[in-house]
């Protein structure tokens, strides 16, 4: 099954949206947009940016937990990932991510 994005409202009369995969698993988690317009070009800007190595950071939080943030050609945050187990997890999350978002469709949940 192919990965899809998940639309969704959220606090404040905001939206944002979740990168999913085949296994229904949300695999990138994306800021909060003030307008619906504006997540679908986060969306827009996912799809166009995921096949791109150099868009992804691999960071590790405090509690050394490795994870990745993916961006925009302009250096502005589209997602984050989960926290992983391990390095070679996360790069299955990249992986991922540039396997599904491409040609993921949009499930509009508002």
């Amino acid at each position: 099954m192919a990965g899809y994005f998940e639309l969704k409202a959220a606090a404040g009369g905001q939206f944002m949206f979740n990168l999913k995969a085949g296994n229904h698993e949300i695999i990138l988690t994306s800021e909060r947009y003030a307008s619906k317009q504006s997540a679908t070009g986060g969306i827009a800007s996912v799809q166009k940016n995921a096949p791109s190595d150099a868009r992804y950071t691999r960071k590790v939080a405090s509690n050394n937990s490795p994870y990745f943030v993916l961006s925009s050609t302009n250096g502005e945050t589209i997602g984050k990932s989960e926290m992983y187990s391990s390095a070679a997890s996360m790069e299955g999350g990249i992986a991922s991510v540039k396997a599904n978002a491409p040609t993921a469709t949009t499930k509009d949940l508002t």
